[in-house]
């Protein structure tokens, strides 16, 4: 019998090939989530592109995926995980291929934003896809310990992007593109090898349930993405964050009475899944922009280069990886919400601690809060994705991990947003200040500093303090590290927020008993009233 749900072929070894597929397959979105802005330079050199067509080349690919996290998690379930999960590869790698042959010209810039939009397509079909695979091939009870390795590796792989980028680019920037096809070769392979059983639920899609989730994630999104260009004053930055909530409002109200519904709004009556989810929502805030805010930050306060600052990060994966493993061993030995409870504070601990010490500049100063940072996500991560993902209605695992990544996403952006502008308005008074004392009048003060700090934080940060005297950029520096300190200590506040909603959890776990009283893949969950066999 081949791997999957309900029994497994080679045990062990199909375990570890079909969890190896995945890890290949998601590599791709994790890396691409950081490679593209080290070749931003290179890219807009070449193409001649204009200043702001960088930004929607990044925010093409993010908004595609936040629009399309929930219907992808759906359509994997209704059509096998495993089918899903290689048509979203198959796109995502196209799209890639594609990017990476973006002709010079006119063409180049809407070729360019269109195909990181299919990316960011497939890769919303691949990714609920594959965590749902590693779900029905791996039992409850050793599920904790597979999905810690999952994110660690996954995870980790988002610091590679700096690193890779730049080797790459020193090549050429379309190699960052180019080099997904490979991966995608090999997790298709993997997967081919792993024999896992694909199992459709011939079920129908609420297309106009996918189009309203869509259309409000997207808007919001747009909104929050947009707000430092637009300025959090402007009229289209509000109308779209408020006009996105207001569609998602419409969107739940139609899902409560839809007949065959795209989210089955029931789960979240389990108080464990939506405490599951609120964790996740507030720890994103931290462990999603930390990636951004850090490697800038090592670019500009530390003077790093880009591979250097890849380096930097790997200290927080210091912490997060080996926290992973022991997140998930609580898990599947005594829940989630111990693992989710040290977690956070640990995790709250460390983003104090690396505020406390981000003027000091010095990795040898600040290493053990990072470190500490990372393992406080590594552990609470995997518990709190994996029981909610074990309390799916139905087993309808890629409908749940749909809504997970949706609430993880719309975190990141959410926090990008609002504490990217916290970073930007303390970083120009500061270099205001610092001009003013230099000479300069206010208001020119003013226009300088803003100049510089938003060429510090744009796709290519840390070029924009060039051509200054030493003791100037110093100063510069300084100001930069120290604007940097509110930030860090917004993710600290936001994992103690973290902290009560897992208080709040329940503290009941799922047993390899209460899954196996679930329907099989097939059967309708109550409440859904077009119930099929099947």
């Amino acid at each position: 019998m081949a791997a999957g749900s309900g029994g497994r072929d080679g045990g062990g070894t199909s375990e570890r090939l079909a969890l190896a597929g995945m890890l290949f397959a998601v590599s791709m979105t994790f890396i691409d989530q950081t490679i593209v802005s080290i070749a931003a330079p290179s890219i807009i050199r070449e193409l001649g592109l204009p200043a702001g067509a960088m930004q929607w080349v990044v925010n093409a690919y993010l908004l595609a995926l936040a629009a399309f996290f929930a219907l992808g998690g759906r359509v994997s379930d209704i059509l096998g995980h495993k089918r899903v999960m290689l048509v979203g590869t198959v796109v995502f790698v196209t799209a890639s291929a594609l990017c990476g042959a973006v002709p010079t010209g006119g063409a180049a810039e809407p070729w360019l934003i269109s195909f990181r939009a299919v990316q960011g397509l497939g890769a919303a079909l691949m990714f609920p896809a594959a965590l749902a695979v590693v779900v029905e091939v791996f039992p409850v009870e050793r599920r904790g310990r597979a999905l810690a390795l999952f994110f660690a590796v996954a995870g980790g792989l988002t610091a590679i992007g700096p690193i890779l980028g730049g080797w790459l680019t020193s090549w050429t920037w379309r190699a960052i593109f180019w080099v997904n096809v490979p991966v995608a070769v090999v997790a298709l392979v993997l997967t081919h090898l792993a024999r896992i059983r694909n199992t459709p639920r011939p079920e129908p899609i609420d297309w106009p349930g996918a189009v309203l989730v869509a259309a409000g994630m997207g808007l919001s999104v747009l909104g929050l993405q947009q707000a430092a260009v637009w300025g959090w004053g402007s009229a289209a930055t509000w109308g779209c964050i408020v006009g996105g909530l207001a569609v998602l409002a419409l969107f739940v109200l139609a899902e409560l009475r839809s007949r065959d519904p795209l989210i089955t709004m029931q789960v979240f009556a389990d108080r464990a899944f939506s405490a599951d989810n609120a964790v996740l929502f507030f720890a994103m805030m931290s462990f999603v922009p930390v990636f951004f805010f850090a490697s800038v930050y090592a670019q500009v306060a530390l003077g790093y280069s880009a591979n250097e600052a890849g380096l930097y990060l790997l200290v927080f994966f210091a912490g997060f990886g080996p926290a992973s493993q022991i997140g998930g061993r609580i898990l599947d030995r005594r829940g989630a919400r111990p693992a989710m409870l040290l977690g956070t504070v640990v995790g709250a601990v460390g983003f104090a601690g690396w505020a406390a010490k981000i003027t000091d500049l010095s990795l040898g100063a600040q290493w053990v809060w990072i470190v500490l940072a990372g393992a406080g996500i590594g552990l609470l991560l995997t518990p709190a994705s994996t029981d909610a993902v074990n309390r799916a209605i139905g087993r309808s695992y890629g409908e749940v991990t749909g809504i997970t990544q949706t609430v993880r996403n719309y975190s990141a952006s959410v926090s990008l947003a609002v504490l990217g502008t916290v970073l930007l308005h303390t970083a120009a008074n500061r270099i205001t200040d610092t001009l003013e004392q230099r000479g300069l009048p206010p208001q020119a003060a003013r226009n300088t500093a803003e100049q510089i700090t938003k060429s510090l934080t744009g796709p290519s940060g840390g070029s924009g303090a060039g051509g200054v005297d030493a003791g100037l950029l110093a100063a510069l520096r300084a100001d930069f590290a120290a604007a940097n300190r509110p930030v860090l200590y917004g993710m600290a506040a936001a994992l103690a927020v973290a902290l009560l909603c897992a208080l709040w959890h329940p503290g009941t776990r799922i047993t390899a008993e209460d899954e196996a009283a679930r329907p099989r893949p097939g059967a309708r969950p109550a409440g859904r009233e077009s119930e099929r066999e099947g």
